[in-house]
């Protein structure tokens, strides 16, 4: 199994963009509003850092729209070049967002709460290109669609990564100190991470090095 791919989560300057592509990261996550969680940044700074982001990394749009139309115009607004869907999608229209942009990857999140997450996860597999799997939750009265650094149960993560047969990311109190035995326990195709890398909100080198160093290990 090839080594884990890691998206670094929460980017909020081209400086901290720049910052984990050094390090290693092979995607970043740049966060739309949300009704809760941390990173969130204007849509103006979103198209700023995604235009300033060299191929081969992906920039990744967490977007909380849960319309086609909407998520579709949350993108001609920003420019990258996957979009995350971190809600539920209304009416699974994903068709309407791979006719209006076919040239966007689409990752959809699953918050693993219980077996029916798997069930899910496999359903919806079939329309996106890779499944995120976190620890929010969506049924709260204010929404959790991210950014909890909660670990969730991985034996649910493990039967989605072994049946829905898509890419799968793994988000969720990912860290130097677990990575390895996330990877043994789930196999994700990458890691998602935002929290363990950063103090006081900022992206540190150091906390950067030491995650990265851990996976090289794997």
């Amino acid at each position: 199994m090839s080594k884990p791919r890691i998206k670094i989560c929460c980017i909020s300057s081209t400086e901290e963009a720049h910052l984990a592509i050094r390090c290693g990261a092979s995607a970043l996550g740049l966060v739309g509003k949300m009704p809760s969680g941390p990173g969130v940044i204007t849509d103006e700074e979103i198209f700023a850092i995604a235009k300033a982001v060299p191929p081969p990394v992906a920039t990744f749009l967490l977007t909380s729209e849960t319309k086609s139309a909407n998520i579709i115009g949350h993108y001609n607004r920003v420019q990258t070049n996957t979009i995350q869907i971190v809600d539920e999608l209304s009416d699974r229209t994903y068709h309407e967002i791979r006719s209006a942009l076919p040239h966007v990857k689409l990752v959809q999140v699953i918050h693993v709460i219980d077996e029916k997450s798997v069930t899910e996860a496999c359903e919806l597999a079939e329309m996106v290109d890779a499944i995120l799997l976190d620890s929010g939750n969506p049924n709260l009265a204010v929404k959790e669609l991210g950014g909890t650094g909660r670990v969730h149960n991985w034996e649910l993560s493990r039967k989605i990564v072994e049946n829905c047969g898509k890419p799968v990311f793994l988000a969720g109190g990912i860290k130097p100190g677990n990575v390895r035995e996330a990877f043994e326990k789930v196999g994700p195709f990458g890691f998602d991470l935002c929290s363990s890398v950063r103090t006081d909100g900022k992206l540190d080198q150091e906390k950067l090095e030491n995650f990265f160093s851990e996976v090289e290990k794997i």
